[in-house]
């Protein structure tokens, strides 16, 4: 299957469940690469790349959060053909979520479950903003937060290319509140990293509120970027939320 918003596409073994994953602000799809070796047999790894980075540079960003969702929803139906789990990080875990609102409301195949880790529950404000910062505080505070590899400082071209995408990432989170979020009826698993110090626990913990059916809160070992350090334990929790042997595409209701 080709599809532009799916780049790097890798299945251990016979496919049975899809992996749909969003990045971090400023992410694409390589944010999940180091989940390759670490694969539960027979699911499907498919990570999104959004637009205006990586394989998509050149396709423009939407002008608001609610058109990238919408965009997001249409690009990605025809991965919705099987049964699948939604995957988001940090920024990623709001569109993971307005994903799903999306997905429910327009009768579409609903994921088996969707992960939102490392983000803030909707109704849950943001403890600062950065966005707006200087590039020297805003690159500083990317590193402190272990949202951007120190040595990548020396690219100072790829830096600067990067932060346009980052800080338009960013602003669509610090703006993303919604006072009286609706629940999703899709298992919602929420995760933070024990040592995260961007987003709290108890901002992800608040998650609950927004599930109308199951629910489940995991402090993971790491910090902001647990998901990529410690991939081999959230591929575990991965293959734990699963249904016995995945969920083959002939019993899907």
């Amino acid at each position: 299957m080709e599809n532009r918003w799916i780049t790097g596409r890798l299945t251990a073994g016979a496919p049975r469940v899809r992996l749909i994953c969003l990045p971090q602000a400023g992410g694409g799809a390589g944010a999940f690469s180091s989940w390759r070796a670490h694969l539960p047999e027979g699911v499907e790894l498919a990570p999104v790349e959004l637009p205006g980075r990586g394989t998509r540079e050149a396709d423009p960003m939407p002008a608001r959060f609610d058109d990238l969702v919408d965009a997001l929803y249409q690009g990605l139906l025809p991965e919705l053909d099987v049964p699948y789990v939604l995957f988001g990080h940090s920024f990623g875990g709001a569109l993971a979520y307005e994903l799903t609102l999306r997905i429910e409301e327009q009768g579409a195949p609903a994921p088996l479950a969707t992960l939102v880790s490392a983000s803030r529950a909707p109704q849950t404000p943001p403890t600062g903003t950065i966005s707006d910062a200087p590039d020297k505080e805003l690159l500083a505070w990317l590193v402190n937060s272990d949202g951007l590899p120190r040595e990548l400082l020396n690219y100072s071209d790829y830096v600067a290319y990067l932060l346009r995408t980052i800080r338009t990432d960013i602003a669509f989170a610090e703006r993303y509140l919604v006072t009286d979020p609706r629940p999703v009826r899709t298992p919602l698993h929420a995760l933070c990293g024990e040592e995260d110090q961007v987003v709290t626990a108890e901002q992800v913990r608040h998650w609950k509120e927004c599930a109308a059916g199951d629910h489940s809160f995991t402090v993971m070992p790491g910090g902001h970027s647990y998901h990529q350090t410690h991939a081999p334990q959230l591929m575990e929790f991965v293959r734990e939320i699963l249904p016995a042997g995945g969920t083959p595409e002939e019993e899907r209701p």
